[in-house]
């Protein structure tokens, strides 16, 4: 079936957020990752909704703290949790079996726990600074979305899945590269079109946004050389990475 079809929104809303779906679309993974960055600029622009208000209400670090928050609610902690399990994975010298093996287990270990905190400390501080600025509202809607293309890099054809990964599985090879592309043609339009009253905030979220980007390929390097590919968790991973990466280089340019 083509990734293309109209049900692809649903079953990636399905998987990526809490949000109610037909039972059709939750049950089908084919449309998860060609449509994760739609899902990532609805899901950005509710946090960056929340987080201007919590500014004006409050204060910037209030509204950060809401924000990232608000996320988490939105897509069950999922990303979260792999990020933390798969710092438990890659952090140790283990090998490749025993390192799956932990990334399976419910549990968080210690690696994982202090990659969490770390990641949200980083998120919060930085989207805490850019909302005391005219574009910060856009610089997390940006890493949000940013955050989704960089997981619909994993279902790019070549792509292999992790031994045991039922997910990595069932998504490998749904993204064309054309497809993907045209996903960041689509976000730089609009970051440019959101920044047409001030073209010189364009050049500085745009480089935030590629090391975004660049932050998620180097995870996804490591996990495929140490796991043999890509799971569930690393694709979480994956988004915190950009998410974090997207909003240090924006907060440090802005």
């Amino acid at each position: 079936m083509s990734p293309v079809r109209f049900v692809g929104p649903l079953e990636s809303a399905a998987l990526l957020t809490i949000l109610p779906v037909p039972a059709r679309a939750a049950g089908s993974t084919r449309g998860v990752l060609p449509w994760a960055p739609l899902v990532g600029l609805a899901l950005g622009g509710v946090a960056a909704g929340v987080a201007v208000l919590g500014d004006r209400w409050i204060s910037p670090l209030a509204g950060a703290v809401l924000a990232v928050a608000v996320l988490a609610v939105l897509t069950r902690g999922l990303h979260l949790d792999g990020l933390a399990d798969t710092a438990d994975g890659l952090g140790p010298l283990r090998d490749r079996e025993r390192a799956l093996q932990v990334m399976h287990q419910g549990d968080v270990g210690p690696f994982g726990v202090v990659t969490l905190v770390l990641t949200l400390l980083l998120q919060v501080a930085c989207l805490a600074a850019l909302l005391e600025t005219r574009w910060g509202w856009l610089a997390l809607c940006a890493s949000v979305a940013v955050a989704r293309l960089a997981m619909a890099r994993t279902g790019l054809p070549g792509v292999p899945a992790a031994e045991g990964s039922s997910l990595g599985a069932l998504v490998a090879g749904t993204v064309s590269v054309r497809w993907l592309a045209g996903w960041a043609v689509v976000l730089l339009a609009l970051l440019g079109a959101a920044t047409s009253a001030d073209l010189t905030a364009a050049g500085p979220l745009a480089a935030a946004a590629l090391a975004g980007l660049l932050a998620a390929e180097v995870l996804y390097r490591r996990a495929r050389a140490r796991l043999g590919g890509v799971t569930g968790d690393v694709m979480g991973a994956m988004g915190e990475t950009a998410t974090a990466a997207t909003l240090l280089v924006a907060a440090a340019v802005v």
